[in-house]
């Protein structure tokens, strides 16, 4: 089989070898993949929102099976125009994946078929959204209606924050036209989960849980990022949360987008905060998240490209998706500045990593032949351990012997984790 994945980041190289396993394969292509990648993928210069040239691609090259693994991709109809022109995918067509496009329709389709989450207010108008936050309650949370990078979020513990945060978004528009509407909504508190899923419209298979760091710096300070780091399995994801979350969260959002006509098809993200009041949704992603990712799939002991077809083809089913039983640890490695002003350009040297520890290349290049930084999240490194203890631990020994310049990594990742684990 020839397999196309579109996307360069982490979470793809994490996607690349694991599908990597399967036996059945005669190629990947990575468009446009990374430094990193290169050495599993042959990368094609083809941006991941190029569509039109991916689809040409595909059909020259003759690929059997294609995974959209980007959320701007999805959001622009790239499974759509793939399989308009005979190429299988793995992934949400483009009204499915407005669950995560337009948290608009995320909160409006919650609202109107009783999916626990925050209350809220949406504003297309700035006046207006200034108005509601000079009396609402605070701490408040500020989201630009589209996508952002993961990074369309403000979190606004006082007024001049919350009315900053509304300027930037719509008034300066940080975020360009994502931010033509707001989603001002209630400060949740209690701790997060991300569970990603597998789901072909019918069924749906929870992978193990998780929990990313999103803030830049230790003990959850500084900007939202795209995320620091990760653990799994989420040691506050007990089985009788995980209970309530299938049969009040993820069976119901199932069951809404098919009567809203959106069946989806491919990796859907819940991301659940576990509050007084049971599990409620923060957000939805129509993709795999980065990086949880890189500790998820390290766990996956299933064929994933099998089960990658079987979503696809309306087959899925419990039984062809396993998981060990083992913990995993990811500490993003960084450029200096990062998420606001970074240089790229400096030359990344990895020293001897042991056997249970895996390097994701993110934000990396080639250039005579040497890796080269090239972006914000410059790479994770995986560690997979019996214990999340031993997972932390092995991560942090590893993450030492990577080095460049102006590196910089959260120290703290998984120590929430690990005092509710103890």
């Amino acid at each position: 089989m020839k397999i196309m994945v579109i996307g360069g980041g982490g979470r793809e190289d994490a996607i690349i070898k694991k599908i990597s396993e399967n036996k059945n394969i005669e190629k990947i292509y990575a468009l446009p993949g990374n430094g990193g990648i290169m050495g599993e993928a042959t990368c094609v210069d083809i941006g991941a929102e190029e569509i039109y040239k991916a689809r040409d691609f595909a059909v020259k090259e003759k690929i059997d099976f294609a995974i959209v693994a980007p959320d701007d991709p999805l959001a622009m109809g790239a499974v759509d125009i793939l399989e308009e022109a005979g190429i299988k995918c793995f992934g949400p067509d483009k009204s499915a994946a407005e669950i995560e496009s337009s948290k608009v329709f995320a909160k409006n389709l919650m609202k109107k078929y009783n999916i626990p989450t925050a209350e809220y207010e949406v504003f297309s108008e700035i006046d207006s959204a200034m108005e509601y936050v000079k009396t609402c309650k605070i701490p408040i949370v500020i989201k630009a209606d589209g996508l952002a990078k993961g990074k369309g979020v403000i979190i606004a513990m006082d007024r001049d924050s919350a009315i900053s945060a509304i300027k930037e978004i719509m008034q300066d528009k940080k975020f360009g036209d994502s931010g033509n509407e707001i989603v001002v909504e209630e400060f949740l508190e209690g701790p997060e989960v991300s569970v990603l899923s597998f789901t072909d419209g019918k069924t749906i298979v929870p992978m193990i849980s998780s929990m990313d760091h999103k803030r830049a710096n230790d003990g959850d300070k500084g900007p939202n990022t795209g995320g620091m780091g990760c653990i799994a399995p989420n040691p506050f994801y007990t089985e009788e949360i995980a209970k309530r979350c299938h049969d009040e969260i993820f069976v119901p959002t199932i069951d809404a987008m098919n009567k809203e006509g959106r069946i989806f098809k491919g990796c859907l993200y819940f991301g659940l905060m576990i509050t007084e009041d049971g599990p409620k949704v923060i957000e939805y992603n129509c993709r795999f998240g980065d990086p949880e990712t890189q500790v998820v799939l390290p766990l996956l002991e299933s064929d994933l490209l099998e089960i990658m077809i079987a979503v696809r083809e309306g087959k899925l089913s419990e039984d062809i998706v396993k998981f060990s039983k083992k913990s995993a640890c990811c500490v993003v490695m960084a450029s200096g500045g990062y998420p606001n002003e970074y240089e790229k350009g400096y030359e990344i040297k990895i020293g001897e990593i042991s056997d249970n520890s895996i390097v994701y290349i993110a934000g990396a290049k080639r250039k005579y032949d040497k890796l080269i930084t090239n972006g914000g999240r410059v790479l994770g490194l995986t560690a997979i351990d019996d214990t999340l203890e031993g997972a932390v631990s092995d991560a942090y020994d590893n993450i030492e012997k990577i080095s460049f310049k102006k590196a910089y990594y959260r120290k703290d990742i998984g120590s929430k984790a690990l005092i509710e684990a103890l």
